[in-house]
């Protein structure tokens, strides 16, 4: 019998020979991108679409064959499913449309996040445009907690609603929906996981219920309100409304969709590619009022793509459920006055930036902890703090997570004694059922979400024993590497980073959770200027030159604690690779290209 011992497949070499770059990073091929058969599926595609070699070649490396390739580059929405397919859907829809003709109040609970606020949005203006009263309630983070309570869908009885919605929440709230059921017909529209029996109620629209075979169960909650109005739009023209009443257009909604699914961080594929590509046309446009008046305030003058929905748009309607006005995210979407929507916006754009104080208050802290328990050998982070602010820990885990590339949990400490928090994992680690388990063996008090993200609250006592179980149940994240390793598509030359290749790329657009933007390698380039520009002057804008005197405008946000700043300020201008992205951008009627960079490493 042989003894040989069997050793790990060796890593393929780094691109360009970076093992660790400045940012602590190997930089490695995304995929099969050096694979012969790539490079020829690539220069296919390029001839059939008439796009450049690398633009064929990404779309390749993202296993798009000839025969999906043009839907990809513009999905179209006869691509929608059809609603039935989910469980309950039918019967969901059938008593909304009875509400429209009979003109019932409906009452809309909502959770307290963009996903909530979009998903609150999108059924509430298909509803009144249909002539239906609504209420809508975002509960209050501090005072209300997470998920339908009792006290405000009795509020909402009590003014009239005879059918109540609770969207983005209420698969795992039988406790509060069952009793309801005897005051108003109850439909939870919702995509959180949940191990718990189902509410006896109408109707549980869930892809993630565990019988439903819909195959949709990446899609958020937005996304779900919006096939409860096409699937309601059907069951009000099988029944003969529209000969009688204007029928709605749906598409004007689709911002919203878009908007909440890349918040909620959606993989941007499948479906969920053809409601952000779409949604982001709609918002584009700057119809609704709310919206545009957001985009102006947070200085977004560009058609909006999902990075302004992700980094303009969203923190600043999380931010009035963190830690100001629950309900403000949501009224302004709702808004159809110019100034009184201007007017919100500014206060979410103040509020945000108090959430940046904050944040910034516990992070360093956070950090820190962090780090030792890393040290120590765990492979879930788990921190809870007495004076953090829990409307930013979800915030701060996800820091955690992005810097030590491992699950990390962070709770706040209320006065009585319980801790309230949030967690997000990386990809592969599935949080949300872990903490539904760590719930079901009397660890927590609550808990719940998805595979990426989940909330939880627990006495403090049981801090350790969670900590414990985390662990065990997770015994992966302790074997992930500190960073991981920065992909790469292609390395190209200053000189072929041209416009039109930005513009190429720009068409595998929308980017985001899976469907990553292009990541280029600058290889032997020099930094030969730089200065600092912004309000608070910490983005640093650079003059890149390659050995044929070509140059290209770069970009490195968050210069300030950025350990590439240094080097890349650095006046004896060391010939450097660079990692990064390539975008075109329009400035006073002039196309020119940019580089934004992510990475660096000395050549």
């Amino acid at each position: 019998m042989s003894d040989t011992t069997l050793t790990p497949d060796p890593l393929p070499p780094a691109v360009l020979g970076v093992e660790n770059s400045l940012g602590g990073r190997r930089w490695a091929w995304r995929g099969a991108a050096e694979n012969p058969a790539v490079a020829r599926a690539g220069a296919a595609l390029a001839q059939q679409l008439g796009i450049s070699d690398i633009a064929g070649r990404l779309l390749a490396l993202r296993g798009i064959t000839p025969e999906q390739a043009a839907h990809y580059l513009k999905p179209r929405l006869s691509a929608l499913p059809d609603p039935s397919c989910l469980v309950d859907m039918d019967r969901a829809a059938e008593r909304l449309a009875r509400a429209v003709q009979a003109g019932e109040c409906v009452g809309i609970f909502g959770d307290y996040d963009v996903d909530g606020a979009c998903a609150s949005a999108v059924l509430a203006a298909f509803l009144e445009e249909l002539g239906c009263p609504v209420l809508t309630h975002i509960p209050d983070r501090m005072t209300e907690g997470y998920g339908p309570n009792q006290p405000a869908l009795e509020a909402m009885v009590a003014q009239g609603a005879k059918v109540l919605v609770c969207v983005d929440c209420g698969t795992a709230s039988a406790s509060v929906l069952d009793p309801m059921s005897a005051q108003a017909d109850v439909i939870v529209l919702d995509h959180h996981k949940s191990e718990d029996a189902l509410p006896a109620i109408l109707a549980t629209v869930n892809p993630n219920r565990p019988d439903c075979r819909s195959g949709l169960g990446q899609i958020c909650a937005a996304a779900l309100s919006f096939l409860a109005t096409v699937a309601t739009r059907r069951a009000l023209r099988l029944a003969g409304w529209f000969a009688t009443h204007p029928e709605p257009d749906l598409r004007p909604l689709l911002d919203l969709v878009a908007l909440a699914t890349v918040c909620d961080v959606m993989p941007l594929q499948g479906l969920n590619r053809v409601f952000v590509a779409n949604g982001l046309e709609v918002m584009g446009r700057r119809q609704r009022i709310g919206v545009a008046a957001l985009l102006e305030v947070a200085g977004v003058t560009k058609a909006p793509d999902a990075s302004s929905c992700g980094f303009a748009l969203g923190p600043r309607i999380n931010a009035g459920g963190r830690i100001a006005e629950a309900a403000l995210g949501l009224r302004l979407l709702r808004c159809a006055d110019p100034l009184e929507a201007r007017q919100m916006a500014e206060r979410l754009d103040a509020v945000n930036r108090r959430r940046q104080g904050v944040e910034a208050e516990i992070l360093d802290r956070a950090m820190q902890e962090a780090a030792a328990q890393k040290e120590a050998g765990r492979g879930v982070i788990l921190l809870a703090g007495k004076d953090w602010h829990p409307g930013v820990v979800g915030i701060v885990a996800g820091r955690i997570k992005e810097r030590f590339n491992r699950p990390a949990l962070v709770g706040a400490e209320q006065e009585d004694g319980t801790i309230k928090g949030s967690g997000r994992s990386v990809t592969g680690l599935d949080l949300g059922t872990v903490i539904i388990a760590a719930r079901q063996a009397g660890l927590l008090k609550t808990g719940g979400g998805h595979a990426m993200a989940a909330g939880f609250s627990l006495e403090a006592e049981q801090l350790d024993a969670f900590h414990t179980f985390l662990d065990a149940r997770l015994p992966d994240a302790a074997t992930l590497p500190d960073r991981v390793d920065l992909m790469l598509d292609a390395v190209v030359s200053v000189a072929g980073a041209t416009v039109e290749l930005a513009q190429d790329m720009a068409s595998l657009a929308p980017f985001g959770a899976g469907n990553p933007e292009p990541v280029l390698a600058l290889s032997h380039v020099t930094v030969i200027r730089t200065d600092r520009i912004g309000r608070d002057g910490n983005t640093l804008r650079a003059l890149l030159k390659a050995d044929n005197n070509a140059r290209l405008k770069a970009l490195l946000f968050r210069a300030e604690d950025n350990p590439l700043t240094a080097t890349l300020e650095d006046t004896t201008r060391p010939p450097l690779h660079l990692a990064g992205t390539l975008r075109a951008e329009e400035w006073n009627g002039r196309t020119d290209v940019t580089f934004f960079i992510q990475d660096a490493a000395r050549a």
